[in-house]
C-alpha cells in the first residue's frame, strides 16, 4: 500500500471496525473479467451509505424535513490488486478526520484471502440544503464518527 494518506499500513488498517459485502457481478467487468476501474467507486458509495446508516446520520439527511445533506467532495481509488468476476469481497469504511463540516472517509477493500485489493479515502461535507454552503457538525455528530 503506497497511497499517500496511509502512514503506517497496520495501524491504518486496525482502525477499520465497519465493513460490507461485495460481490462482483458480470456486468462489472470489462472483456478480461476485470473489475472495471469505474466501479470501485460505485463499492465506497454502498459501503459509505451502510456506514452512515450504521453510525445513525442517514435518517436525518434522508428526512424531507431535514435542513443538511452530505455532498462528496472529493473521492480517490488506488489499485493494489487485480480483481475478477464473482469474487466476493469487503469494503471496510472509517472515519479518519472531521472538520468543522466535513469529514475525511477512508476505504480499504479486501478479497476472500484478507488481502488489500484497492484502497481510497474521499472528503465528504455536510451541507445546509438551503444555502448549498457546509453547515458544521454537531457535537453529537462529530462523536459518532469516533470508534466504537
Amino acid at each position: 500500500m503506497r497511497a499517500s494518506y496511509i502512514q503506517d499500513p497496520e495501524q491504518w488498517v486496525s482502525g477499520f471496525k465497519f465493513s460490507v459485502p461485495v460481490q462482483v457481478r458480470f456486468s462489472e467487468t470489462d472483456m478480461y473479467g476485470h473489475l472495471n476501474n469505474t466501479y470501485n467507486f460505485s463499492y465506497f458509495e454502498y459501503a459509505r451509505i451502510e456506514y452512515f446508516k450504521h453510525i445513525g446520520l442517514m435518517n436525518d439527511w434522508l428526512d424531507p424535513n431535514g435542513t443538511t445533506i452530505p455532498v462528496v467532495a472529493d473521492l480517490q481509488c488506488d489499485y493494489v490488486k487485480q480483481v475478477f468476476f464473482d469474487e466476493k469481497l469487503q469494503i471496510h469504511v472509517k472515519a479518519d478526520s472531521v472538520g468543522s463540516s466535513s469529514v475525511d472517509i477512508h476505504y480499504h477493500a479486501t478479497n476472500e484471502k484478507g488481502q488489500t485489493v484497492f484502497t481510497g479515502r474521499g472528503t465528504i461535507v455536510q451541507i445546509s440544503k438551503t444555502t448549498g454552503k457546509g453547515f458544521p457538525w454537531t457535537e453529537e455528530e462529530k462523536s459518532l464518527f469516533l470508534p466504537n
